[in-house]
């Protein structure tokens, strides 16, 4: 399929059904969390507005979860069909890892997630608010799993390979290995930015109908001071995990910048913009800032990074691809912050909900959260390469014996099946969006036939019956 090898196939087939996957729990991760706040503040304040915002977010969550479980099945099956090598090599610590994720976190939040979807009139109230918050520890449970198995493919340690089989022999390095905290930090923290994101765009979509109820602007509100909070959070903890992945994977590093030399005694110049040139092994229309890539890089203003030349030509990730899917995630970053900045003016002056222009800007950066994380899962999987599991096993070595023409086969059925189950699933949940938040009733009229309905049989039967009055009406 148009001249791809069997190897290009299988990699492009999980990148686009992790693509579709990754976007899902970290909405899952959000709003459950956000769930939590929002009933929280309705058992403390006893604002109908929260209750509200509740049930609205809540029904959001329900569709959004149910679409992550099932792309997520896809992602387990993969590695043992197109990644068969792999598995035989490292499912060791892989499996287990994974099999935790699913004994503690899926199973704790599939337990308590139908009390806190369907039980708010069923249950006390002191319940039903446990059962969020502990829907909300398994999102993030997941997430540590999940993180902690593809940390240890990007920084391994903690393992013996003997017979040509990773051996866990220390569980504690393998889970917490160098780059775990790290991307355990950026990726929730991410998440919650894609959340408030989401929700932002939401309410400024339906101020901008003039659809100002308390629920909209309080949705927007609290949208607005996460966003302000957590991106100067999420830069410092990027920066954090830079001089980490330095530490650890400088080739990457090296191919983010587009650097593939030192010059002697002059620092690293940080490139803005450029295109990196594998073949000619240079960056072309290179824009450039002296000393600042330094700075930024090392926090060092003479500080140096390994070029790409200073790696074989085989172990070399591919600069042209990470070098902007990473400047991508930043730019969308800088511009939440400059979101989150321009909110705080607006709330300063009074104007937070009648600023159109700033209205406009919230909307359009709706999807920029989720967009960043996965400009930021290329950058990070893209920049591995040629490494499946890092300096340990090549991603050739892992791929299955399969022909490219399976391969175009099944890529081809995997994205009109998932265009068309998950479109499907998106569509609506946007249009739960588009309803917008609506006054909760806890305890909605039953509809008169129902009520006269007896719950069991014998329950219609009238507790005062006389044995002497015949009632077969003979």
């Amino acid at each position: 399929m148009f001249g791809l090898t069997a190897l290009e196939l299988a990699r492009i087939q999980f990148g686009f059904t992790i693509s579709f996957h990754i976007i899902f729990p970290a909405i899952t991760i959000g709003l459950a969390s956000y769930l939590v706040v929002l009933e929280g503040l309705w058992l403390w304040r006893q604002e109908a507005v929260y209750r509200d915002l509740y049930h609205f977010w809540s029904k959001i969550f329900a569709v959004n979860f149910a679409m992550g479980v099932v792309s997520g099945l896809v992602m387990a099956y993969q590695f043992g069909t197109n990644w068969s090598y792999f598995s035989a090599f490292a499912g060791s610590i892989t499996g287990p890892l994974l099999t935790y994720e699913v004994l503690t976190a899926f199973f704790l939040e599939a337990g308590f997630l139908g009390v806190m979807l369907f039980g708010w009139n069923k249950v006390g109230p002191g319940l039903h608010f446990f059962a969020t918050i502990m829907v909300a520890i398994g999102t993030l449970i997941s997430a540590t799993w999940i993180l902690a198995s593809n940390s240890w493919m990007q920084t391994p340690q903690g393992y013996e390979v003997i017979g040509g089989r990773v051996v866990p022999v220390d569980w504690l390095k393998v889970i917490f290995n160098p780059s775990f905290p790290y991307r355990l930090a950026h990726m929730t923290i991410a998440a919650y930015l894609a959340t408030a994101l989401f929700v932002g765009a939401s309410g400024a979509w339906h101020l901008l109908r003039g659809r100002a109820t308390p629920a909209v602007r309080t949705m927007l509100s609290m949208a607005m001071w996460m966003v302000l909070i957590v991106a100067p959070i999420q830069i410092l903890v990027g920066d954090q995990h830079g001089l980490n992945t330095l530490k650890y994977q400088p080739a990457k590093i090296a191919a983010v910048e587009g650097h593939w030399e030192n010059v002697p005694g002059e620092s690293v110049q940080l490139t803005l913009f450029g295109v990196p040139d594998m073949t000619v092994e240079t960056t072309r229309y290179a824009i450039e800032i002296p000393y600042l890539g330094s700075l930024i890089l090392t926090h060092d203003i003479n500080g140096h990074i390994p070029g790409l030349k200073e790696f074989a030509p085989e172990d070399r990730p591919n600069s042209t691809v990470v070098f902007w899917t990473f400047r991508l995630m930043v730019g969308l970053g800088l511009l939440m912050l400059l979101l989150g900045v321009w909110s705080l003016y607006l709330r300063w002056r009074g104007g937070l909900y009648g600023s159109r222009l700033f209205l406009r800007f919230a909307t359009l950066m709706g999807p920029a959260g989720l967009v960043a994380i996965l400009a930021g899962w290329l950058t990070t999987e893209i920049g591995r390469q040629p490494w499946i599991v890092y300096g340990v096993m090549r991603t050739k070595d892992a791929v299955s014996n399969h022909s490219a023409l399976a391969l175009s086969t099944t890529l081809i059925v995997f994205i009109v099946v998932y265009f068309a189950v998950f479109g499907t699933g998106i569509s609506y949940m946007l249009k739960l969006v588009a309803m917008g938040p609506q006054p909760f009733d806890d305890h909605p009229p039953q509809d008169k036939g129902q009520s006269l309905r007896p719950a069991r049989p014998l329950s219609a039967a009238p507790d005062d019956i006389d044995p002497s009055v015949d009632l077969s009406g003979h």
